[in-house]
């Protein structure tokens, strides 16, 4: 979107995470040569809502098709690094009949490998940081670099099962310094051993962060908040192709709501979470972000109204 789109309240939103080129099957069919990555998909989510600044890495091989996709929503490009030298982080996955969970078939890091996320002075001023499910010492590190310059962004960080079992000191200490955390139901039993998810959003809260979300997919997503909490069904999707990103599409949307009303109270996360659900469910509708991307702010909208009708009463 324009500049001039967005509300007066609008400040940057700023996405830090992976830019990927993905291949996906499902039950049904399959693609390659996908524009993939947690920080495309809550790129162009967020830039619905707000300007949209977007930090991390790609290889010589990354396609210009694929920048001009970014570019289209208006997303400052200016730190996604270009290692000509190397290739873009490829990801290959599979997922199950009914999407009952998938298997990894190949990672390749490749320029990710390496990936340490260094912020210029423009980046340390964004207001709202949404930081991808990348190793945890990296999100800290970030945090780090805002800390030294005296900022204090609303943080909200995604995170996934490897880390929890591979890093868990550092991810403990990550969810001391933030405002939000997003996570799925299966990496909130991990953390807390909690099945409950009402107990298990309580007891991450105690964990650190001001504010847990805990997806549930198809069922929804619930909010737990020192102000109260709030629960909202899942849009109800009648064409569901491949849910790769879905779950960044959300964070994304969500920290883009915020940073365009520039608030963080419980009212502007419980819209935020509403917004978010309307966003993530278009993703699904298609293989990679082509779905997200194409729908448009109208559609977006008229999601989030059929949401509002959906859960009134």
């Amino acid at each position: 979107m324009p500049a001039s789109a967005y509300p007066k309240s609008a400040r940057p939103a700023l996405i830090v995470g992976s830019v990927a080129i993905d291949r996906v099957a499902t039950p049904f069919a399959e693609s390659d040569n996908l524009l993939g990555g947690a920080a495309s998909y809550a790129a162009i989510a967020a830039s619905y809502f707000a300007p949209t600044r977007l930090v991390g890495v790609v290889g010589g091989d990354f396609p210009k098709a694929f920048w001009k996709r970014l570019q289209k929503h208006g997303i400052d490009l200016s730190e996604l690094r270009v290692d000509q030298e190397g290739k873009t982080f490829y990801w290959s996955g599979k997922y199950h009949e009914h999407f009952a969970g998938r298997d990894t078939l190949e990672v390749r890091l490749n320029v990710f490998e390496k990936f340490s996320p260094v912020l210029s002075s423009t980046m340390l001023e964004s207001p709202f940081v949404m930081l991808g499910a990348i190793m945890p010492t990296l999100q800290n590190q970030v945090i780090d670099q805002f800390a030294a310059a005296k900022k204090k962004p609303f943080i909200l960080a995604d995170t996934f099962d490897l880390w929890i079992h591979t890093m868990r000191p550092d991810l403990e200490r990550l969810m001391r310094r933030i405002d939000l955390l997003v996570i799925n139901e299966d990496e909130s039993l991990l953390l807390t051993g909690e099945r409950n998810l009402v107990l298990a959003g309580q007891r991450l809260r105690q964990m650190g962060p001001k504010s847990v979300v805990i997806k549930k997919g198809g069922h929804g997503s619930l909010l737990f908040h020192r102000d109260g909490y709030f629960s909202i069904s899942a849009y109800p999707v009648t064409k569901f192709i491949d849910p790769t990103g879905a779950g960044d599409s959300y964070a994304g949307a969500l920290t883009g709501y915020l940073a365009s009303v520039n608030r963080s109270d419980f009212l502007a996360l419980k819209k935020a979470v509403a917004y978010a659900t309307a966003v993530s469910s278009l993703t699904v509708e298609s293989f990679s972000v082509n779905r997200l991307s194409g729908a448009g702010r109208k559609t977006v909208d008229a999601r989030l109204k059929a949401l509002v009708e959906l859960t009134r009463f």
